[in-house]
């Protein structure tokens, strides 16, 4: 009668990996070294990482690690200082412009940005925001626009889209009742204060790197002391629109930009262009 070792032979397997050389292969992506090494919270599909990143690449990218100072407000954004290796502000609700113009005028040789969603600037921090803007204070304000309040829970925002559903719009947003949604963008372009002024998105690997640049530009162009860098990118939050990541991306293409069109608003002049590029120059001797 057959034994079991009969039956199941006893094998060694070699699992010995095979030689790696460095020299064979190309560095095509790293985690910037901007960003403190820990897992991110945020949900599946949710934009707040990725743009994150992007921040983070820019300001390694630039070698200004030491010289940025962010400001986070209440929301989603107020997890910005666990993930960004630089030093960062806490802000009251919808104040983070006004903490940023105090930090920037204390400390005018910093780039001092601020991170702020929807419900945070265009509802309670509106004021705050506009009248930094006209003032022309030197800052980046990142404006994070999911047409929703995230954090608790979905509520319509001075941004939801006209017939979207919220949960406190759970037959839609009615425009005639509500108001239409607030253009932030093209609003604060008016403001004379206003240097850079654009809305980008982070749903497609293209989107991704023209909001990079944007994030770059608006980085560089603090450089010139002209006035107020706005960059307010569209981004998905497929848990409040219960939508899977990739439908949420798509409603962005399909949906958002009908309302809120992507592309820059408000350019600095030649004149400005070329002073950056002089100063670029002269740091580069």
């Amino acid at each position: 009668m057959p034994t079991e070792e009969d039956i199941l032979p006893t094998t060694t397997l070699d699992v010995t990996a095979p030689a790696c050389h460095e020299e064979e292969y190309e560095m095509v992506y790293h985690k910037p070294s901007t960003m403190v090494d820990v897992s991110m919270h945020y949900c599946p599909g949710c934009a707040h990482s990725l743009v994150h990143k992007l921040i983070m690449e820019v300001v390694e990218e630039m070698n200004i690690q030491e010289k940025t100072i962010g400001v986070a407000p209440v929301g989603c954004s107020v997890f910005a200082y666990d993930y960004m290796d630089i030093d960062m502000q806490e802000a009251a609700h919808g104040r983070a412009c006004a903490v940023a113009t105090g930090i920037k005028r204390l400390m005018p040789d910093k780039y001092v940005f601020t991170y702020q969603g929807d419900g945070d600037l265009a509802a309670i921090g509106i004021g705050e925001t506009l009248h930094a803007i006209n003032r022309g204070e030197n800052i980046l304000i990142v404006f994070m626009n999911n047409a929703v309040y995230g954090m608790t829970s979905g509520q319509m925002a001075p941004t939801t889209l006209p017939g979207m559903h919220t949960t406190t719009s759970p037959d839609g947003r009615d425009v005639s009742y509500y108001g239409a949604p607030i253009k932030v963008a093209e609003l604060m372009s008016n403001l004379p204060g206003a240097f850079y002024v654009t809305r980008q998105a982070v749903n497609s690997a293209n989107a991704v790197r023209r909001t990079k640049k944007a994030l770059q530009n608006a980085f560089k162009y603090q450089q010139l002391h002209k006035g107020t860098c706005l960059v307010e990118i569209i981004g998905n939050c497929p848990s409040n629109w219960k939508m899977t990541p990739v439908e949420a991306s798509r409603f962005i293409d399909e949906e958002m930009v009908k309302t809120f069109p992507l592309g820059d608003i408000k350019l600095p002049n030649a004149a400005a262009i070329q002073s950056l590029t002089n100063l670029s120059s002269d740091h580069e001797r």
